[in-house]
């Protein structure tokens, strides 16, 4: 047996099963899994086991470690199986996806070649961002954070392979700084903790740690209330983890712990290991690799494509299609590629031809917009509406210390002091293009301050369904720091505030998004509507004793049961004929209007720019003018729809505007 293999433990193998059926349970809407996602912490840790050792036992017998080789095991034993299921994905993709959607999708495909998914993911979170449902590659960023890893490992070994006790010592410090960095930062930078490798590599560190620790001592056998611990820990915390108390953090320790104690103790003679060493879960957890790589393009596309599942019963057959591919992935793919004996430059130059076409695929779908024109004519307003909300924030800016410390700063129009500041919500974003082809026009500098989900008001904190403590703790913050620091905008002179008033009034979404919540808090008030109201008696003076002009945008008429990649997905895939669409893209003004009541009666004292003229008429107010949708989603209006309504803003810019 030569220093780089090791006896074969079927135990890890049934480990790796519980690891993927969480996963892949969890991600197909099982119940009581609340933390399967878990399941990728417990692959962190046997990854970091066995390549781990991998390497420290080829040291330890030779002194040194090839890299060539290690490097062209690792290629050999992932990246047949990626290029496959990467090839099944983008061919379906093309047939499937709308042009946003596609053009995502090729972006993501070069950073997972290249293994940097987990960045691209990480700088791609945000509000205006597609959702988790149709990134196709998404879960590539596991894959990322390993393969950086094992570059760091044997490059730390290689330069340390004389100090041995010198290495251990910077891979337990490496793993206590990573912890510990991962525990204090995932309340105030969750997206960067979860997705990063500097905040994960604790969890592979671990099993590298324990691979070390058995080395040259005789198998761990320990009694069987070892591996019932490790189990139960494992077991409770794909049942109980939730993501809405911070993850990783604290919480991925439970996890980790009952791996390594699973490990630890699996040559043991006891019922925990006896099961998992049995056909079964072995059987899964030799194809578990492939079967994480399919099983979420399957979702993705079957579920993007069909809109809904009809029940359990057809997620339970994307389920078992996910198997059968996983199975020939592993089968024929893994499997015969794994055993071939070309090494070298013979395997990095057939590694070549799939990188090079994936990398130029990648780059076609992203340079050409996703390529609009494999769908027909009907759903070009939709498809374009779907696309038309990203705008150019490079000016954007964080001031780390001084006046505004900490929140984001976007001038807008020429430079020079802001005249003009526009605070709001994400209405702000979707305006955003108008507001400054009216600033430019008007030639004033003006300032937007914005943050997704959180009213522009004094004294109002919120908790909203889909954001985090540690977000709804940032709006507060954020609006602490502007009442102490607005005084220094000197040159302001009107100021504009914008949000989505009746999903404050009212606590909650509507049609599409009926299951976002939001509540207001502030000035001992007890409901939502009252707190507006407090929140704008208060805030307005405060404003115009500061800066004289103060105003009110008119939020857009939501409507309901309009979502323009929704509207482009039914008609482009045949489940939807225009006329359904048209009548999901209107509303009745009067039902409108009565949504609105609460949020107009807290504004009754402010001087408001009104919009609704501009897709209303008497009776209905409508996503679609002329050949265009002006809506991205039910609530937020498209650039095209902005710059539409830039005249709207221009007696704001040209100081034209009373405070009456």
């Amino acid at each position: 047996m030569s220093p780089k293999e090791h006896p074969y433990r079927p135990e890890i193998d049934g480990l790796r099963m519980i690891a993927v059926v969480a996963v892949v349970l969890y991600h197909f809407g099982m119940p009581g899994l609340s933390g399967g996602f878990a399941g990728v912490d417990v692959f962190f840790v046997i990854s970091g086991y066995l390549i781990g050792g991998i390497l420290w036992r080829e040291t330890r017998a030779t002194g040194r470690i090839s890299l060539a080789r290690f490097y062209i095991r690792r290629v050999k034993r992932l990246a047949p199986a990626f290029f496959a299921m990467a090839l099944a994905a983008s061919v379906t993709a093309w047939f499937v996806l709308l042009p946003f959607e596609f053009r995502e999708f090729g972006k993501s495909l070069i950073a997972a070649t290249v293994y940097l998914s987990n960045v691209l993911f990480f700088r791609g979170a945000g509000y205006f961002d597609t959702a988790a449902e149709s990134k196709v590659l998404l879960h590539t960023w596991s894959l990322s954070v390993e393969e950086q890893f094992y570059i760091f490992l044997p490059l730390a070994l290689l330069l340390l392979a004389r100090w041995p006790r010198v290495f251990i010592g910077t891979l337990w410090l490496c793993f206590t700084v990573s912890l510990a960095a991962s525990v204090w930062f995932t309340p105030s930078h969750q997206t960067a903790t979860f997705y990063l490798f500097p905040f994960r590599a604790w969890e592979l560190l671990a099993g590298v740690l324990l691979a070390i620790w058995s080395y040259g001592r005789a198998p761990f056998r320990a009694g069987a209330w070892i591996s019932w611990l490790g189990l139960g820990l494992v077991i409770a915390s794909l049942i109980f983890i939730d993501a809405a108390r911070g993850f990783p953090g604290w919480q991925v320790i439970f996890p980790v712990l009952g791996t390594v104690l699973l490990l630890l103790n699996g040559q043991a003679g006891n019922m925990v290991n006896g099961v998992l060493s049995m056909r079964g879960p072995v059987f899964l957890g030799k194809i578990s690799y492939s079967l994480y790589l399919w099983h979420w393009p399957v979702f993705v596309l079957s579920y993007y494509w069909r809109g809904s599942y009809a029940g359990w019963w057809e997620a339970l057959v994307w389920i078992c299609v996910s198997v059968v591919l996983a199975w020939w992935s592993w089968r024929y793919v893994e499997t015969p590629f794994r055993r071939m004996e070309p090494r070298g430059w013979a395997v990095l130059g057939a590694l070549a031809l799939p990188s090079a076409t994936a990398l130029g695929f990648g780059a076609l779908a992203y340079v050409k917009d996703g390529l609009p024109t494999r769908f027909d004519l009907k759903t070009q307003s939709h498809i374009q509406a779907s696309g038309d909300f990203l705008q150019d924030f490079s000016r954007c800016y964080v001031p780390h210390e001084g006046a505004f410390g900490g929140v984001e700063l976007c001038p807008i129009g020429p430079e020079g002091a802001p005249q003009v500041l526009i605070w709001g919500d994400s209405h702000v974003r979707a305006f955003k293009e108008g507001l400054e082809q009216a600033a430019w026009e008007a030639a004033t500098p003006a300032l937007i301050i914005w943050h997704a989900g959180c009213a522009p008001l004094f004294g109002v904190s919120k908790t909203e369904s889909y954001a985090t403590p540690a977000q709804d703790a940032a709006c507060t913050s954020d609006k602490a720091v502007i009442a102490r620091d607005i005084a220094t905008l000197e040159a302001v002179r009107d100021v504009l505030l914008v949000g989505r008033w009746s999903y404050y009034a009212s606590g909650r979404g509507v049609g599409l998004d009926a299951e976002n919540t939001i509540t207001l808090e502030g000035y001992g008030k007890s409901d939502n509507a009252a707190v507006l109201r407090a929140g704008m008696a208060a805030s307005l003076p405060m404003l115009q004793a500061q800066f004289g002009r103060v105003h009110v945008l008119e939020q857009m008429p939501e409507l309901p049961h309009y979502d323009s990649r929704e509207a482009a997905r039914l008609l482009a895939h045949g489940r939807a004929s225009e006329d359904d669409i048209a009548a999901r893209s209107t509303v009745p003004r009067a039902k409108a209007e009565a949504r609105y009541a609460q949020a107009r009666e807290a504004m009754d004292a402010a001087p408001v720019i009104k919009m609704w003229d501009t897709v209303c008429t008497s009776e209905t107010c409508s996503a679609l003018q002329g050949t265009a949708s002006w809506y991205f989603d039910n609530n937020h209006i498209t650039n095209t729809a902005a710059k539409a309504m830039a005249a709207r803003f221009s007696p704001l810019f040209e100081g034209r505007l009373s405070n009456e």
